[in-house]
């Protein structure tokens, strides 16, 4: 069944034609991509679909009583918290809820037999319909989308006084609440931490309705969709699979075009020739032959008549992003021992240890609060640590790229911010800009007019002419679109210096990175390999952890009763569960022995503290009797 049917559209914005002519079709069960580089109208068509811009031509039919969900659709709710906000995605079931609660309590009171007869006819009908639609699995929907997008911490805060990131997750698990037939998601992993977009796929992987999302996230998109709808020059183009699958057959499509463009100009070149010879024999002919001129008539016509191939573009232009390091580091480029930072009273992290070297490909990891951008803010001298020390080598040259790049700067215009920071002149300057996609008029664009892929652009351009050695990243992928981040990979793989960087596109992550930095929990954990081999270790060592765990507690309830500050009477008693409790804690340090990772050993090794102490309380009684 057909949902929306885009008939022959186009859009235009300031006299710039986005697409015109377009037309396609989104069927129900659908899982649709929409790919496309920056500035290609893809954001645009989103919204023409959620019937928030209107075409200029064309028309766009919408099946009769279609549900939709739209990520931008969230008013700016004032006086609700976070979690009334949620709630509203009921809002035919609150209300029912609520009288359904009135309902209870006046059955409560003192009521005549023909009165409580009438409460409980009318409870009946509202519970029937409060069941049927979902009203008992209301709470526990809730739970699973504010616990699977890490929203619980901000479901009792005022929505009005949320960032716009953390609106934009709230809004992302209303849209998830409403389940509407038409999802319509436009970057839903931007502001969402790797635990969350790992939730985010399983979840629309299960989803019942229809699909269509932005993404410039690879991995996120070859889980959640099956279909590609590419958007380039104004014109739509559909894969049937996912987005690796889509990689190949674009790649296979404009080979077989390329080769059917020459096919076809060797035939024109032929005919061509052949025509010009005809002409030339009839003309010599004496007198000049007319069945020739005829002949030669009939090809240029034929040759007229045939629908000309475009020459497929094979090589889009692409930024001409590549970092150098004049002069390399030492070996040791940061080194961190024993850090530990908090912020108002709540500890971010403690006891961390991080050494990154000459040339190696470092990431940090790990679900958004944990302080992952303040380590990269402690490293650059931002800020400092409350305990334990940090070194930068003496040698380094730090380039750092924020996610909040260009935050704050307004109405200067993107050539001065450029030479503010690379001192080339005007002409020289236009030429560096050109090679990150930024031609003409454009260069002298405000910088608050430009978008966050360009603002990224623009940044990588000064860094490509700044004296770099140690590349600092935060989020650098957020905002560029495919062919970008796949150019920025490519500069990143050649760099002969450092990099650190801290990241949720998994893609990015197992390509660049060896070297991984897990932060939980206010550890960091260290893993020497690529995202995916860090996480399926950090498994493995979550469900080591859990079982110790268990057989620790399992020990220590057998030698200590459930409250130890009970008074224990009798020498035997005590002796015999400090004999216990020795020979669990010496069973303890036996299983530590065979464990490997220096902040799993840190974890236990409290656990064996703990047990010590117990230990002491048992040896302070025995002393008190004796």
């Amino acid at each position: 069944m057909i949902l929306i049917s885009i008939n022959h559209i186009a859009k235009s914005f300031g006299g710039n034609l986005i697409f015109n002519n377009l037309s396609f079709e989104v069927h129900e069960g659908s899982r649709i991509g929409i790919v496309g580089r920056n500035g290609s109208g893809k954001t645009t068509l989103l919204r023409l679909l959620a019937q928030h811009e209107m075409v200029d031509e064309g028309v766009i039919h919408w099946k009769k009583g279609l549900k939709l969900g739209y990520l931008a659709q969230i008013p700016d709710y004032k006086s609700l918290t976070g979690r009334e906000v949620l709630l509203t995605a009921f809002d035919q079931l609150v209300p029912i809820e609520s009288k359904l609660r009135e309902l209870e309590f006046e059955m409560g009171q003192e009521v005549t037999p023909n009165q409580l007869q009438r409460l409980m006819d009318q409870y009946g009908k509202l519970q029937d319909e409060f069941t049927l639609n979902g009203g008992y699995e209301m709470e526990a929907q809730l739970d699973k989308v504010s616990q699977g997008l890490h929203l619980t911490s901000l479901l009792d805060k005022p929505f009005s006084l949320l960032s716009g990131g953390e609106k934009t997750k709230v809004g992302l698990g209303l849209s998830l609440l409403r389940q509407p037939d038409l999802l319509l998601l436009d970057e839903p992993t931007n502001h969402l931490d790797l635990q969350a977009i790992e939730w985010l796929g399983a979840f629309l992987k299960d989803y019942t309705g229809t699909i269509v999302l932005i993404s410039h996230d690879r991995s996120f998109l070859d889980e959640v969709v099956t279909k590609i709808a590419e958007l380039e020059d104004g014109e739509m183009a559909d894969y049937h699979t996912n987005f690796s699958g889509y990689l190949k057959e674009k790649e296979e499509r404009l080979l077989r075009e390329f080769q059917e463009y020459q096919e076809q100009q060797r035939k024109i070149k032929k005919m061509k020739e052949a025509i010009k010879r005809l002409r030339d024999w009839a003309n010599r002919s004496n007198p000049p032959s007319a069945a020739l001129h005829r002949r030669a008539t009939n090809m240029q016509r034929a040759l007229d008549r045939i629908e000309k191939l475009d020459r497929p573009v094979i090589d889009v232009k692409k930024m001409a992003v590549e970092f150098e390091a004049s002069d390399r580091s030492g070996k040791d480029v940061v080194v961190m021992e024993n850090v530990s930072k908090s912020f108002a009273g709540k500890n971010l992290f403690e006891g961390v240890n991080m050494l990154v070297q000459y040339k190696d490909r470092t990431a940090i990891v790990g679900e958004n609060g944990t302080g992952k951008s303040t380590l990269l803010k402690l490293i650059l001298g931002e800020c400092s640590a409350d305990e334990g020390m940090i070194k930068v080598g003496d040698s380094v040259k730090i380039g750092y790229l924020s996610q909040h790049v260009f935050h704050g700067i307004g109405n200067e215009r993107l050539i001065d911010v450029f030479r503010s920071e690379v001192h080339v002149n005007e002409g020289e300057a236009r030429h560096i800009l050109a090679g990150f996609l930024f031609y003409g008029p454009a260069v002298f664009r405000k910088v608050h007019q430009l978008s966050g892929g360009e603002r990224m652009r623009l940044r990588l351009a000064q860094l490509m002419y700044q004296d770099i050695n140690l590349l600092v990243l935060d989020e650098p992928t957020n905002h560029l679109d495919l062919d970008s981040c796949e150019v920025l990979e490519e500069a990143l793989e050649k760099f002969n210096g450092s990099i650190l960087a801290v990241s949720h596109d998994r893609y990015f992550l197992n390509k660049i990175f060896k070297k991984i930095y897990w932060l939980k929990d206010g550890k960091l954990t260290f893993f020497h390999g690529n995202y995916n081999w860090a996480k399926e270790k950090l498994i493995q060592m979550d469900g080591k952890e859990g079982l110790l765990r268990k057989q620790v507690r399992s020990s220590v309830t057998r030698t200590i009763d459930s409250n130890v500050s009970k008074r224990i009477t009798g020498t035997e008693e005590i002796e015999k569960k400090l004999e216990n409790i020795e020979e669990a804690i010496h069973s303890f340090k036996k299983a530590m022995e065979s464990m490997t990772e220096l902040d799993s050993l840190q974890l236990h090794y409290a656990e064996l503290k703990q047990m010590e102490k117990e230990r002491d309380k048992l040896y302070d009684q025995l002393d008190e009797m004796v």
